[in-house]
């Protein structure tokens, strides 16, 4: 039995459909009872700042799928459910991780870090997935793409090898429904690492309409990211300076690891907008 956790997220009901479509046995951990029937299969209901519902979701598992959102609780919830797990006896845990996750780094990457260290020291058999940034973060975008014909970023002219979500699935699929092996970590990746500039040009060809990136400096991307998404100002002004980390290239290089995985190569951004189109398009009216 694998136990999904993060089952009705970007990445996890994705995962879901493809492990109940090849008939896996699964289960959903969900936090309302609303989302039952989304997960489509078996469903442990829970939170995992309840301790006992992580528990009782592990019961007859030997395989964990491990991702949470992002947020300063995510280290003490999945290093507890690590532990919980182990106690559980849970034969592998396969982790969703960020590239460069470092104890030492900002927001999610130091998160990831520590967990990642406190997995590694755990004893239960761990596969850790890296993926850079998703493809899907643009759909975030898409009220000002749609609307205002751009869209912001603090990147200059760094290239990123967008992730689609999808394809984190796939692999997260192919690890948890193979023979437990060695304890690897893979980076994931698109297949080509784009500026925000030929993303721009992407969306223009994709929507027959310009669309614009609009470069800003730090502090004002993170003002935006307080005005218009209401982040803490301290939170807002550590995503932004991770832009300025990106712009240096480091998500640059693709890397071979969905394909070796899966045995098909990662879908390309214009595969993800042409499968998202309508939501970058005008609303009526």
């Amino acid at each position: 039995m694998i136990l999904v956790t993060g089952a009705t997220g970007t990445i996890g009901r994705h995962l879901l459909r493809q492990l109940v479509d090849a008939g896996t046995p699964v289960r959903a951990f969900v936090r309302n009872p609303g989302q039952r029937e989304a997960s489509g299969c078996e469903f442990a209901e829970g939170d995992f700042d309840r301790p006992d519902s992580v528990a009782a979701a592990l019961a007859g598992v030997d395989r964990l799928f491990l991702n949470t959102s992002a947020s300063p609780s995510l280290v003490r919830q999945q290093t507890d459910a690590i532990d919980a797990a182990r106690v559980a006896g849970v034969r592998q845990i396969v982790k969703v991780s960020v590239q460069d996750a470092s104890p030492t780094a900002g927001l999610a990457r130091g998160w990831h870090g520590q967990i990642e260290e406190h997995l590694k020291r755990s004893g239960v058999p761990w596969a850790v997935l890296k993926p850079n940034s998703y493809m899907q973060n643009f759909l975030a975008d898409a009220p000002d793409i749609a609307d205002g014909g751009q869209f912001f970023g603090a990147y200059r002219d760094g290239a990123i090898a967008y992730v689609d979500c999808r394809d984190i699935a796939g692999c997260a699929a192919a690890l948890l429904t193979r023979p437990i092996g060695d304890e690897q970590t893979f980076v994931l990746t698109g297949p080509e690492g784009l500026t925000h500039e030929d993303i721009a040009a992407r969306f223009t060809v994709a929507l027959d309409r310009r669309i614009r990136y609009v470069d800003l400096t730090p502090e004002d991307m993170a003002g935006r990211l307080i005005n218009r998404y209401g982040l803490p100002a301290a939170v807002a002004m550590e995503a932004s300076e991770t832009m300025v980390y990106l712009a240096s290239g480091a998500w640059s290089a693709p890397t071979t690891a969905i394909a070796d995985l899966t045995g098909r190569e990662p879908r390309a951004f214009q595969d993800f907008l042409a499968d998202h189109l309508d939501a970058f398009r005008p609303g009526p009216g």
